[in-house]
């Protein structure tokens, strides 16, 4: 449990405890899994970037397009998502944007990552308000993650 306490331990947005990009319970990469990083356990992607939600969303319906996606990607997929440990599956699904294509969603919310967070670990867009929204990670239970982090290293609204 100690090595666990100090593993916890960092700042810069990045947490020393962060294991990478997620897998499955094969060994492949998968499409969304948990990480622990400045914020605790939170959602990531396939690459272990930080995903958000975006409270304008009604739903599994994206309010977001243009230059709001141009700065907060969809996180898209082309096949049925993959799981990774700590993930729930039962909350992991897809949603048709407009142009057609999937979008991610975990607990109804659909996914996306923020263009300012250039590295694994970063949580730069932690509680931003931009494009009629705000923006939050999410938890493994598929909720926002309200607190901040613990040393952002600071973001932009765009």
């Amino acid at each position: 449990l100690a090595a666990l306490a100090v593993a916890g331990c960092g700042g810069g947005g990045k947490s020393n405890a962060s294991s990478g990009p997620p897998k499955t319970a094969g060994g492949a990469t998968a499409t969304v899994g948990v990480s622990n990083e400045s914020l605790g356990n939170i959602l990531v992607n396939s690459q272990g970037r930080t995903v958000y939600l975006f409270t304008r969303d009604s739903g599994t319906m994206s309010e977001c397009s243009g230059s709001c996606a141009v700065n907060w990607p969809p996180v898209r997929a082309t096949a049925k998502p993959t799981i990774g440990s700590g993930a729930n599956a039962s909350l992991v699904s897809t949603t048709s944007r407009s142009g057609g294509a999937k979008q991610v969603t975990y607990n109804g919310h659909p996914l996306y990552l923020f263009k300012g967070d250039s590295s694994p670990g970063d949580t730069n867009g932690q509680g931003l308000n931009a494009f009629g929204g705000s923006w939050y990670a999410l938890s493994p239970a598929g909720d926002q993650v309200a607190s901040q982090p613990t040393n952002s290293g600071g973001g932009s609204g765009y």
